[in-house]
């Protein structure tokens, strides 16, 4: 589908919503936001809460008309596509899926650099502000929040003992970087979005799928998959951007509100992926404490030192160097500016 059949489609959705009563107050700034996918439970209810009290916590007259990004029919990797043309206001981005339009944006989060939330948020820090910079240029959106869905793992219905194990098998990838990472380990990569992965591994189109423990758990995958390796591969960033039409309605005032209170919403996603994991883990696999999820009997494949310098070897031998070439066929100081910020604060550098 062209953006222009997209757009044309959200304004039918749009006129939709509006002829039923879905915008109050006709004098309200009215904010057309497409939220995440519905599957992820929990971060859908982050995302309602603090949308659906916007007017209160920011004392702004405004009418929110939100839905999940599969309720109106969003693919993940348009999205960048459809803020820049105005078809929404607002969008929960999955910045691996549309950074194939940009890979300048994968390097807040390149497959393999952060294996752990500290490091993560260290990277996010540091890479905001240029990011939001190129956003602003390239796509006419400003970042709201940045935030991760948690932990990236393998949810696979082959047996396996190790990360040797997923050699020739198909497995699910949601970003250029982590396509590269998959071919350095001998498997084959499946570009999914989150609501076609269920379905492909229940009929074997992919053989393992790769996505943060509380999402495989809220999404279903351990109905289809047998074995959990808790190999982190990457935080999977996702962001809130807004377009700039849209902010710019908002006096200075305003803005400073508005930013108050997504950033009220990004803590509380960063929250949810560092206390809600753990407990996904064990839930998976049937152990206990399980408080939060719904329990399971996946197999927990114990990780190995081995496979911690594997995931290490292939960041800096396959993942970094096939970023760098990419990237700076679109922007001539991608790798400076990626190893000026991201690189300083974790520890690595791009030559």
């Amino acid at each position: 589908m062209t953006v222009r059949m997209m757009v044309a489609a959200a304004a039918v959705a749009t006129a939709g919503l509006a002829a039923s009563g879905g915008w109050a107050l006709a004098d309200a700034v009215a904010l057309r936001v497409a939220g995440n996918f519905s599957q992820n439970q929990k971060h859908i209810a982050i995302e309602q809460a603090r949308f659906d009290g916007l007017a209160e916590a920011t004392g702004i007259d405004v009418a929110v008309n939100y839905n999940p990004m599969d309720v109106v029919g969003v693919k993940a990797p348009d999205a960048l596509r459809l803020l820049k043309s105005g078809a929404f206001d607002v969008m929960s981005v999955q910045i691996g899926m549309a950074s194939r339009d940009d890979p300048f944006f994968e390097g807040v989060d390149l497959i393999g650099v952060s294996t752990d939330l500290d490091a993560l948020r260290k990277a996010v820090d540091a890479y905001r502000g240029v990011f939001d910079a190129r956003l602003q240029e390239k796509f006419n959106a400003k970042v709201l929040t940045l935030w991760p869905f948690g932990p990236q793992m393998f949810y696979c219905n082959h047996e396996i003992a190790s990360l040797d194990d997923i050699a020739g098998l198909k497995v699910r990838s949601f970003t250029p970087s982590m396509s590269a990472l998959l071919e350095a380990f001998g498997a084959t990569p499946v570009t999914l979005q989150f609501s076609e992965v269920y379905p492909a591994l229940q009929k074997g189109v992919a053989s393992c799928g790769v996505t943060s423990p509380t999402s495989g758990n809220s999404g279903k995958w351990p109905e289809v998959t047998t074995h959990f390796l808790p190999l982190s591969v990457s935080g999977s960033v996702q962001g809130h951007f807004i377009n700039l039409d849209a902010w710019n309605r908002f006096d200075a005032a305003q803005k400073t509100a508005l930013e108050t209170a997504f950033k009220a919403m990004e803590d509380d996603l960063w929250a949810l992926a560092a206390a809600a994991n753990n407990d996904a883990i064990r839930c998976n696999t049937g152990q206990e404490p399980c408080e939060q999820h719904t329990k399971f009997d996946m197999t927990l494949v114990k990780l190995s030192p081995e496979d911690e310098a594997k995931l290490k070897a292939a960041t800096t031998g396959a993942v970094l160097p096939i970023w760098k070439e990419t990237c700076n066929a679109v922007s001539a100081d991608c790798t400076a500016t990626w190893n000026a910020t991201v690189g300083a604060a974790v520890g690595l550098k791009i030559e």
